[in-house]
């Protein structure tokens, strides 16, 4: 790796950061009224998004943090009512997590408040440069993967 490219991805990684902090920071503003945080609109967005209901670990996996982690948090959800458990017939100690009425009503509403917020935030780029940027974060993802499932 060039001393140009160490330099431009330490600088990708930087701004990585900032957007992350600023999105989660966002996302929780543009929610906060429906009972969520980007965290619990993820968790109600992996469920709602699969085909087959998911346990934590899977959920966990999916949205790259810890299932410990991901447990506090649909614990929670479930005590306000937006998931419900249900046993696994697959695994007996890792029950399945089940979108409630209340929770699929709670990600409709962030979805449709997050159409225009997007629309807003992404105006000053173009498709291309989205579809690149999102290829290129892909790419270093799918590396990262590959380096930690080889140890």
């Amino acid at each position: 790796m060039s001393r140009d490219r160490q330099e431009a991805f330490i600088d990708l990684v930087l701004e990585t950061f900032r957007l992350s902090s600023r999105l989660l920071a966002s996302g929780d503003a543009l929610v906060a009224d429906i009972g969520l945080t980007s965290a619990r609109w993820q968790v109600l967005g992996a469920l709602a998004l699969s085909p087959v209901s998911l346990p934590v670990a899977h959920i966990a996996r999916n949205m790259g943090l810890t299932r410990q982690a991901v447990q506090r948090l649909v614990n929670e959800m479930e005590r306000d009512g937006l998931v419900s458990f249900r046993v696994n017939p697959h695994h007996q100690r890792a029950k399945l997590v089940i979108l409630t009425s209340k929770g699929k009503s709670a990600y409709d509403a962030a979805m449709k408040r997050q159409r225009p917020w997007a629309a807003n935030l992404t105006s000053v780029l173009g498709t291309a440069q989205i579809e690149n940027t999102a290829a290129a974060l892909r790419a270093l993802r799918e590396r990262l993967d590959e380096r930690t499932s080889t140890r």
